[in-house]
């Protein structure tokens, strides 16, 4: 096991890793910024050591790589853990990792490489007799070859970016004439973002459900899964509420398509934890999207019904160990919903909401509640990072337990200081369709125009 891990990452997710490399017993060294300095968060006073690595943004201090790995290597740590977002799935990162003897928690650079890019992983996962959405068998050079493809698989469809995540490089097209401008739309985001503007094209499925996978590999072709994630509670394309596991799958679509991705990582030596995600049309016909290389924001949902601890098995696998458990050993028990709670006004279209948490209290005495957060009473909420307070997470027996329990959780929390998230969350679990399971990636949108 690793002496010393280095955690290449800030706020929740490193509070989450510290949790993690405490409870193996391995010291964690803590990367931060001047602004993260300034905040004195609790999981820095836990580190055994504090890097400083630049200014508040991101650009300037937690993506800088050669910094990064170089503040490993002087802090001895043998490991590093990207977390998720930032470094985390950069391929080109990974590698320098390696090729300074620090060992990169997660996949190899290859396959990293390989599932980053969105053509190439729809070709992997068709090879790997995974279903993928019906669109271009390549990248498009122009907007002609675009139009050509929507022609032959209909309308809507979807422009994305091939190098894309978060929501970014992506376009809605319901006819051919709003192709032209939307390509070049796509194109510039994807460049601004990723550096890369090179787009496919996909069949727009609409009503569809966002289906996670859960996999865990030791990378020497062995693999299992966890069973999955429901993520349609979305919002342009970004998550607000997750569950497990999901009230539209059946226990046979359950087995088929998590052995098929288990089988899928096991080809790919996949190393670590990692997440495939499937869209769920409204014939139950499932298709693949892509496939995320790391763990996930939302990955305490499946910990809370399997009983097993991701960060924690991440961790082991890539210090040589073996998975978990085997596959007839996994089981699924009870439900888990978390609410991404963030300091933004719903209300003012999620405007960012600085300042100062005042008061910052939950019912922590409530069964089954796991509350993941880097924040206490008097902790600044600034504006160079995402504004993510805390994620709640409720284990319950069944899901209409977990509703009811989360709803009391938002009664009791006590939150001053900053505009959050709560009353939306409030307003969801009280909805029809979400309390019926019957809702899906527009809903949101359309319940937040009502």
């Amino acid at each position: 096991m690793f002496r010393r891990l280095f955690v290449a990452n800030r706020g929740e997710v490193a509070a989450r890793i510290v949790r993690a490399a405490r409870a193996l017993d391995i010291e964690p060294v803590c990367a931060a910024s001047t602004a993260d300095l300034e905040a004195g968060y609790p999981y820095l006073e836990e580190a055994a050591e504090v890097v400083c690595l630049g200014p508040g943004p991101a650009a300037q201090s937690y993506l800088k790589m050669e910094e990064v790995v170089q503040a490993a290597r002087q802090t001895r740590c043998s490991a590093l853990h990207p977390g998720w977002g930032f470094l985390a799935e950069n391929a080109s990162f990974a590698s320098l990792c390696e090729q300074h003897g620090v060992r990169f928690i997660g996949p190899s650079p290859s396959v990293m490489d390989l599932m980053g890019r969105k053509v190439s992983s729809r070709t992997a996962a068709r090879q790997a007799g995974l279903p993928v959405v019906p669109g271009s068998l390549g990248l498009l050079d122009t907007v002609e070859e675009a139009k050509k493809v929507a022609a032959e698989i209909g309308y809507p469809v979807v422009l994305k970016a091939d190098a894309g995540g978060g929501g970014r490089g992506i376009r809605r097209c319901n006819q051919e004439s709003e192709l032209e401008t939307a390509f070049h739309q796509a194109t510039r985001e994807a460049e601004s973002a990723f550096g890369n503007g090179a787009l496919y094209l996909e069949k727009y499925l609409l009503g569809g459900r966002h289906i996670e996978i859960q996999v865990l590999g030791d990378g020497r072709g062995n693999a299992i899964h966890l069973g999955e994630r429901e993520c349609s509670v979305q919002r342009r394309h970004q998550k607000l509420l997750e569950e497990a596991p999901s009230a539209a799958m059946t226990a046979e679509q359950r087995q088929d398509l998590g052995q098929r991705s288990a089988s899928a990582a096991a080809q790919w030596h996949y190393a670590g934890a990692g997440t495939m995600e499937f869209l769920l049309d409204e014939s139950g016909a499932l298709y693949f999207l892509e496939m995320n290389t790391r763990l996930q924001v939302e990955h305490p949902v499946t910990e809370m019904v399997t009983g097993i601890d991701l960060m924690e098995a991440q961790i082991r696998i890539a210090a040589g160990g073996a998975l978990p458990c085997s596959q007839d050993q996994v089981s699924i028990s009870g439900h888990a919903i978390e609410l991404r709670l963030n300091a933004e006004d719903a209300e003012q279209d999620f405007r960012p909401s600085p300042g100062v948490l005042e008061e910052f209290a939950f019912p922590l005495n409530t069964p089954g509640l796991r509350v993941d957060t880097h924040l206490r009473p008097g902790s600044r909420i600034g504006t160079h990072y995402d504004s993510l307070l805390a994620k709640v997470i409720l284990h319950r027996p069944t899901r209409e337990d977990c509703i009811s329990g989360l709803l009391q959780v938002l009664n009791q929390a006590r939150i001053r200081g900053v505009v959050t998230t709560a009353p939306l969350h409030q307003r969801i679990l009280q909805e029809a369709r979400f309390c019926s399971g019957a809702y899906d990636t527009l809903w949101l949108e359309s319940l937040l125009a009502s």
